[in-house]
């Protein structure tokens, strides 16, 4: 999983936001205990939810 920054979580869409949360997670879970590919997966969901938090409400 690539580490996306907050610059490119704010430029994709909310819908993109939840699809992209779920592949890290995904990708964290598959990924060895402790390894690289685990810290940025966990850095993405990290991202993720402070820009989705940041956003109102969807009516």
């Amino acid at each position: 999983m690539k580490l996306i920054s907050r610059f490119e979580a704010a430029a994709l869409a909310t819908p993109e936001l939840y699809g992209l949360r779920k592949e890290a997670f995904i990708a964290f879970t598959a990924a060895p205990r402790g390894s690289q590919q685990q810290r940025e997966a966990l850095a993405t969901m990290r991202i993720i939810e402070d820009e989705l938090a940041i956003r109102p409400p969807a009516p």
